[in-house]
């Protein structure tokens, strides 16, 4: 398994924790839950990022 679908597999882990657990596309979300599910996103395309210049190399 290479990083990248390592990568995409924990990414999506993410997301469905946060539908589930914490509720994120409820109907009341909190501005908190909100900026989570952005932050994890912006982790991942650093992360993607990375990934893809160690690749190439």
């Amino acid at each position: 398994m290479n990083k990248l679908t390592f990568l995409t597999i924990i990414y999506a882990i993410g997301i469905i924790i946060g539908a589930l657990f914490l509720d994120v596309w409820g109907a009341e979300t909190t501005l908190i839950k909100t900026m989570s599910i952005f932050i994890w996103t912006i982790l991942f395309l650093i992360a993607l990022f990375y990934v893809d210049k160690n690749e190439k190399k």
